[in-house]
């Protein structure tokens, strides 16, 4: 096969029904180093492989972060709950990135606040290795395990942000997400039990005896679920409400420790 060129790897990828071919091309092209390199990418693409692995990265709140096959991509409508959760505590020391996947919410609460002592866990030690990596240069401790009893004791009543980025999917709707995530990412980081909330219910009963007093708890969840999991929220005793963005189809549970 002829090197690759800008027009065929556009026409490749639009071939494969990537409905943003050009935009796509543009990455793969600046991001391969050789011409068998940008071959690989085009190939990884073509057979169905999210952009962000294929690339090894993805753009999150103004960060490059590194992402591996495997591990679950970051999404954009996040970026939401780590503005939400700037908003609240802004003066934050100490942050908690739970469900951490790639680390790219700790990464970006980090690169946002000034000296934080920033933790990051997931049960899935793929993860946990990404996360390690895109922390690091934050002075970052990434830990496996599930959910709290990953994280150090002594992070208990120290923690000013925690950001929860639990599976919220239905188990009967995991089928019908996109093929990228259903096939590329790990299970463990979507599905989130009969109704969704299963993995939101557990992090709210344990998080009041790791937050500090006036921490917050930070989930996204999807609209139709947003009122349960609050109450989830105000049962556990916090102080709760909802933050909902229209354009980026988003709805973050925010619980506040009285």
């Amino acid at each position: 096969m002829p090197p690759f060129t800008p027009a065929t790897v556009v026409s490749a990828l639009r071939a494969a029904g990537c409905v943003f071919a050009e935009d796509e091309a543009e990455l793969i092209l600046a991001t391969a180093r050789t011409p068998d390199e940008l071959a690989t990418m085009v190939d990884r693409r073509v057979a169905g492989l999210p952009l962000e692995h294929v690339l090894g990265w993805a753009r999150f709140h103004g960060l490059r972060v590194h992402v591996e096959p495997g591990v679950f991509v970051p999404r954009r409508r996040t970026e939401f709950l780590v503005d939400q959760a700037l908003a609240r505590s802004p003066h934050a020391s100490v942050v908690v990135d739970l469900c951490c996947g790639s680390g790219a919410v700790g990464a970006a609460l980090a690169a946002a606040l000034d000296g934080v002592e920033l933790h990051a866990a997931d049960v899935d030690p793929a993860a946990v290795r990404c996360a390690r990596r895109n922390i690091a240069a934050y002075g970052g401790h990434a830990h496996t395990g599930d959910l709290f009893e990953a994280l150090p004791g002594h992070l208990r009543g120290r923690v000013g942000i925690l950001a929860a980025n639990v599976p919220y999917v239905p188990t009967g709707e995991v089928g019908l997400l996109p093929a990228e995530a259903r096939e590329h990412e790990p299970l463990v980081a979507l599905d989130g039990g009969a109704d969704g909330l299963d993995v939101l219910r557990r992090v709210v009963t344990e998080a009041p005896e790791w937050l500090a007093p006036g921490g917050c708890l930070l989930v996204e969840t999807s609209e139709r679920q947003a009122a349960v999991a609050a109450e989830a929220f105000t049962r556990a005793g916090l102080i709760t409400r909802l933050a909902v963005s229209e354009e980026l189809y988003t709805t973050v549970v925010i619980g506040v420790s009285a």
